[in-house]
This record gives C-alpha cells, sequence and structure tokens, in this order.
C-alpha cells in the first residue's frame, strides 16, 4: 500500500509528464481532497498508508485533471477575497484579478453609508458576497441570465452568512434591477469579454468547461461593457459608480466608450498583480436626485 508521500509524488509525476501547470501543488490539493485532508493534516500524514478507497478516488481526480477539466471544479470550491466558494461547471472559476475589482468597489464606496450595490452576471456569487462579508452594511442586488448560476450565488451567500442582505434576481444584465427600481451606489460587473472569433483559441480548460455565456461577449470584446455603460445612468445616484472587469489591453476602449458620453465623469483604471490595466470605473454625474430606497429598494 503507497504512503500518502508516495502517492502525491505519482501523482505529480503523471501530471508533470502531461505538461499540467503546478503538478506538485495540483497533485496536493487532489491527495487532499481524496483523502479529506487539510494541509495540516496532510503533511503529518505523509508517512501514513493510502487507503484504497481513498487511492481510487485520486486516481480518479488525477484522470479528470488530465482531461482538463479545471481543479476547482473537480475539489468543488476555490478562495477568493479570502473566502472559500463553492463552485462547479455553471459558473466561471473566481479569479485573482476580480478581486482588483472588490477591492476599488470598496475603495470607492469608503465614505457612503449603507451602501447598495449590484453584481451584474453574478456567476458564483464571488462579488456579491464578497461585498457583503467585507461591507456588513451594504445591501447587495446579483443578476445573472442563468437561473442554475443563482443556485451557487445563494449556496455561497448562505455559506457566509450574507443571505439576508443579497438579493439574487434571473435577468439579462441590468433589467431586473432597472424593473425592481432599484437606485445604486455602484454597479459592478466582470462581463464576458472574449470576443466571438477569438473563442477558439482559448485554453482547452476554458473552452471546454467553463459556461461559454460568462466568458464569450456577442460579437466584440467590449459590446456588454457598451451595454452597460449605456444602462446604468437608468440605475445609479447621482455620483454613483460603474466599475467594470476589462481583459488584458482592454482598458483603453471601455475608457473611450465612457469618455464619449458626457454624464460620467472621474474615469479611471486599477492594474491587476501583473501590471494590467484590469478594472474601470467611472462616476456618474447627473441622475434625479430625489430617487431613493423604499422597501428594500
Amino acid at each position: 500500500m503507497r504512503t500518502v508521500a508516495e502517492a502525491w509524488q505519482a501523482g505529480r509525476e503523471h501530471l508533470t509528464a502531461l505538461g499540467i501547470e503546478e503538478a506538485a501543488v495540483t497533485a496536493e490539493v487532489l491527495l487532499r481532497h481524496a483523502l479529506d485532508l487539510n494541509r495540516t493534516q496532510f503533511h503529518i500524514a505523509v508517512n501514513q498508508p493510502v487507503p484504497d478507497g481513498a487511492w481510487a478516488r485520486y486516481l480518479g481526480y488525477i484522470g479528470e485533471r488530465a482531461r482538463g477539466r479545471p481543479l476547482a471544479y473537480i475539489v468543488g470550491h476555490r478562495e477568493f477575497m479570502g473566502l472559500d466558494l463553492l463552485v462547479d461547471e455553471r459558473v466561471l472559476i473566481p479569479r485573482p484579478e476580480t478581486e482588483v475589482l472588490v477591492e476599488t468597489v470598496l475603495e470607492l464606496l469608503r465614505g457612503t453609508t449603507s451602501p447598495v450595490v449590484a453584481d451584474i452576471g453574478t456567476g458564483s456569487g464571488a462579488i456579491a458576497v464578497s461585498v457583503a462579508v467585507l461591507r456588513p452594511d451594504a445591501r447587495v442586488v446579483a443578476t445573472d441570465l442563468s437561473c442554475e448560476a443563482l443556485e451557487v450565488a445563494r449556496a455561497n451567500a448562505t455559506r457566509h452568512g450574507v443571505a439576508e442582505r443579497i438579493i439574487f434576481l434571473a435577468g439579462d444584465l441590468l433589467d431586473p434591477v432597472v424593473g425592481g427600481g432599484w437606485r445604486l451606489d455602484a454597479v459592478a460587473c466582470n462581463p464576458p469579454y472574449v470576443a466571438a472569433e477569438a473563442a477558439a483559441g482559448l485554453p482547452r480548460e476554458i473552452r471546454e468547461f467553463e459556461p461559454k455565456l460568462a466568458v464569450v461577449a456577442p460579437g466584440y470584446g467590449e459590446s456588454v461593457h457598451a451595454r452597460l455603460v449605456d444602462a446604468a445612468p437608468g440605475v445609479l445616484r447621482p455620483g454613483g459608480w460603474l466599475v467594470l472587469e476589462v481583459a488584458a489591453g482592454q482598458a483603453p476602449r471601455v475608457v473611450e466608450l465612457l469618455n464619449k458620453r458626457a454624464d460620467y465623469e472621474a474615469v479611471q483604471t486599477r492594474r491587476d498583480g501583473l501590471g494590467w490595466e484590469r478594472v474601470v470605473a467611472a462616476r456618474w454625474a447627473t441622475g434625479d436626485c430625489c430617487a431613493g430606497i423604499d422597501g428594500g429598494r
């Protein structure tokens, strides 16, 4: 019977031979998942034997990863903003770049009391749940065109104790928010931003496993950004913020969309850990100053 250390080494070597990135870390995560051990327990148990059932599960997980299935989908969760979020093929896997979006929203709302924020295309609920956890006085409206994605988002809101402060609405982009009469302090969105013509060039694990609806924009890459730039003034309070994630190299075109309108001001960008402009934000300068929130709105 193999020890934990031997099983990890075998998995690492197999994944390395297949060209899987970060093979050592991947093998450890999959073996810990098979053994149901946290990292500390795993390292304590390195010389312990791996039970037959766990070995079979581990081989199955290694096989799934070898076929391209993302690690987060295999283990069923992903860390984001220090939170452990449930994920599966119904939702996009949250990525570190999107943490810049959340950090930007929190920064821009620092002086706002009891802000109301919309997370458009919420997916796993990563943005909505993070904002609700990190701003206990905030209320969040989370929308998605996919009812299946909303199921995952609701589960994550419950998992982190913020379900009572997040309203989940099914519908296209801002349509459910407009229909509900909400007035918001910020609209945040990580939209699909891969142009349809470029979708075939995506890495296999994205192309074959992650939901196309959350990855590929209809038509050109900034098509969803453009719709949000046009629609956000209909739901923002005067002085409210539109905060959008963009692909690497896409920021100048989204900035141009905002600058073409006279009712946005303070257009700005934020960079990710690799130095790319990853978030574009702008403040809405005009609107109905008498609009407010009533009955949860």
